[in-house]
């Protein structure tokens, strides 16, 4: 399985990069949406994005509704990973297309719980 880890913050990237190679997943990580447009345009396309929302040059509900204009990507599985913790904000990337959403600060344990709902867990890791 193949994840896109998209955010401004090397140091997020990281955590969200390490959190999810170990539930057996290769990463690529992208520092705004543009960054992860390219290597989506590129051929490498994931089974999942991790989206931060308020990064430069293209934030993650853009990249979410761009990544939805294209029918070549409709299976990418897109979660939200962000501070924007505002029930209207929520709604308005679910609207867009996003799948999941998790609110910063999460733990490990949370992102695997949302995976495991999507759907993209190994089953020996879902207990």
């Amino acid at each position: 399985m193949r994840a896109l880890v998209i955010d401004d913050s090397r140091a997020m990237r990281r955590i969200v990069s390490g959190t999810l190679e170990g539930f057996g997943f290769e990463t690529r990580q992208a520092g705004h949406g543009q960054e992860a447009l390219d290597v989506l345009h590129e051929g490498w396309v994931p089974e999942l994005c991790t989206i931060d929302w308020n990064m430069p040059v293209m934030d993650g509900l853009q990249f979410v509704s761009a990544v939805r204009s294209n029918p070549g990507w409709r299976a990418v599985t897109l979660m939200m990973v962000t501070s924007e913790g505002e029930h209207g904000q929520i709604v308005r990337a679910l609207a867009a297309g996003a799948h999941e959403y998790v609110i910063k600060p999460f733990t490990a344990d949370a992102i695997r719980d949302k995976i495991a709902l999507l759907g993209l867990l190994p089953q020996e890791m879902a207990l």
